[in-house]
């Protein structure tokens, strides 16, 4: 998964990998040594895992941005991960897209979130009235990014989408859960667990 990973990194990408580790405690050797802008650390580690690696890794150097990847994700554990200093957090199975997105994000100072819905396309939540909707990864991504009180403009640039494209996915997730304001939203996913902010 490394090599596919740094193949994706530098040559779809454009990222220079400086450095790569087998466990957590060499995770951490690495980036004293090399001092990254970013690391992209898989949770399961052997030694110590990558939720306690991110945290030594921020102790020592808060600049350095880390997203750490999962291949079974948990609200409890990515809240784990975030407490520990993560900037974000990926599915391993994440696209090109998301990973462009992600790094994106996290090079500006922002917290990307991945749906925590495993491997499906669409998470099942609830609206106001009780029924049940289904909300696609990409929608639930805009939500969650609506929740941070990210503009139009800077969803756009951190999913790599135009803005008009973001307002159809904000259209479409207000006709989902019949919710007609930004703030509506934004109480409705603080509410019902959908972000981790």
């Amino acid at each position: 998964m490394r090599d596919a990973l740094r193949s994706l990194l530098e040559e779809r990408l454009g990222y220079e990998c400086v450095a790569e580790a087998n466990d957590g405690y060499e995770a951490v050797k690495k980036v004293q040594e090399f001092r990254p802008d970013i690391v992209m650390m898989d949770v399961t580690l052997p030694n110590i895992n990558g939720i306690e690696a991110t945290r030594l890794i921020k102790a020592e150097q808060s600049d350095i941005k880390v997203v750490v990847l999962f291949m079974h994700a948990t609200r409890g554990r990515v809240q784990q991960a975030l407490e520990a200093g993560a900037s974000g957090y990926l599915h391993k199975h994440s696209s090109l897209e998301d990973l462009s997105a992600a790094l994106a994000a996290v090079s500006k100072g922002m917290t990307y979130l991945s749906p925590i819905s495993g491997s499906a396309d669409e998470l099942s939540v609830s609206k106001n009235n009780g029924n049940a909707v289904r909300l696609t990864r990409r929608e639930l991504q805009v939500l969650h990014l609506i929740a941070e009180g990210n503009s139009t403009k800077e969803m756009a640039a951190i999913l790599a989408i135009s803005e008009k494209t973001v307002e159809t996915y904000r259209k479409q997730i207000m006709d989902k859960l019949d919710i007609r304001t930004v703030a509506g939203l934004t109480k409705y996913c603080i509410r019902e667990g959908l972000t981790l902010l």
